[in-house]
């Protein structure tokens, strides 16, 4: 690596960080280190199994519902040990490794060998993604989507050369379930084997789940896992940035579920044709990129921090730079539109993080409150063209 690149990723990751620890006064009890809401919440489901309480009939903290599976509160039991307060920063320490062990992942679907360049380049962009809004968020609020990226990652690093690739995509969707859109990526691949160990993956943290914790099984898979009511927001708030969010706020309403079912599932089936040219032309980081993109596009109910996926976007866009400087532009563009921007409203003591968030009373007001779908689309119509002319 030239040493204006490395420049560049060192002010990059300084600035991230910079931003990522000053923008919102720590005070406001929104700073990087002043959250913790989920987390807690994964406490307390761990709690209630500890305790031989029910997980889903009300609230486990304060006025949020447990939304994962039976078999996640098995897992997060060991959360519950963790010493109160002290618990948010060890498990940011843990997400911050995590998100260093995406990027040095999404280096090896580039074809790159970890080394220690590798490793040094990519905890320059870890560093330089923690101001991104989705991670920012993710970290803030004790998340397990980067924990959950890892996974899929990792799986689809091993995709052509180990028999235990698809049991990350398995576990992943037994703690929740959006990751089973994986499976759909697998087949459409026809990799056979991959994806009938993720299905069986999947099937096993079920059964586990049903052995450990019939009642709330019995409870979750008849009804409360479709249940999108009980993420705490309506339908239509902005935070929601799925498709059918989206939907929601243009008609001023919930929209009809076939129409959604429809739209989502042309969706799914584009973006997979995308994904496999991509794939088979060599774009492999690309390609399982777009695909958790997708799959949060797609998912009834998708909070901003689903979409974390834009962190191996964020590398092959680097990698890109590396070989030509225009592309610096992209991800230069990319990081200020995405980045954790504060606004204070008037009548409200808590900042709102994101520019999708910002006062929108101007022309494209519907643009920038469905900010991430926008950039998806803009990401697939690109894809889409890299993919034909990869093919040709």
């Amino acid at each position: 690596m030239s040493r204006p690149a490395l420049a560049i990723l060192v002010a990059w990751a300084t600035l991230s960080v910079v931003l990522a620890l000053t923008t919102i006064n720590p005070t406001a009890n929104w700073g990087l280190f002043d959250g913790g809401v989920d987390l807690d919440v994964y406490r307390k489901g761990a709690w209630h199994v500890l305790s031989g309480l029910p997980l889903y009939e009300t609230p486990v903290d304060q006025k949020l519902f447990y939304t994962y599976t039976p078999f996640s509160a098995v897992v997060f039991v060991p959360l519950d040990m963790l010493p109160i307060v002290a618990d948010r920063h060890y498990w940011m320490a843990v997400n911050l490794v995590v998100l260093t062990a995406v990027v040095v992942q999404s280096w090896r679907l580039l074809g790159y060998r970890p080394d220690r360049r590798v490793a040094g380049v990519s905890v320059l962009i870890a560093l330089g993604c923690v101001f991104l809004e989705p991670v920012r968020t993710s970290l803030f609020f004790g998340q397990i989507n980067l924990v959950l990226m890892l996974l899929v990652l990792s799986d689809a690093v091993g995709i052509r050369r180990s028999r235990l690739a698809g049991i990350g995509t398995g576990i992943a969707a037994g703690i929740k379930l959006t990751p089973a859109y994986f499976v759909l990526y697998f087949l459409a691949l026809r990799q056979w084997r991959t994806a009938a160990v993720a299905v069986a993956s999947l099937a096993s943290t079920v059964g586990l789940g049903w052995l450990l914790l019939p009642d709330d099984s019995r409870r979750y898979w008849t009804g409360t896992f479709v249940d999108s009511e009980r993420v705490g927001e309506r339908l239509g708030h902005p935070s929601n940035q799925s498709l059918r969010g989206a939907m929601a706020r243009l008609i001023g309403g919930e929209p009809p579920v076939w129409l959604w079912l429809m739209i989502a599932a042309a969706v799914a089936a584009v973006s997979l044709w995308v994904a496999v040219r991509l794939y088979r032309s060599g774009e492999r980081l690309l390609s399982v990129t777009l695909v958790g993109l997708s799959a949060a596009v797609v998912s009834p109910f998708s909070w901003t921090h689903h979409f974390v996926w834009v962190v191996p976007l964020f590398v092959w866009l680097v990698d890109r730079a590396l070989r030509s400087w225009r592309w610096w532009l992209v991800p230069a563009a990319l990081f200020v539109t995405l980045g954790a921007w504060p606004h204070w409203y008037p009548r409200l003591k808590d900042p709102r993080v994101g520019f999708y968030l910002f006062p929108n009373d101007h022309p494209l007001e519907d643009v920038q409150v469905n900010m991430y779908l926008c950039l998806y689309a803009a990401l697939l119509i690109a894809a889409g063209v890299l993919a034909v002319r990869s093919r040709r």
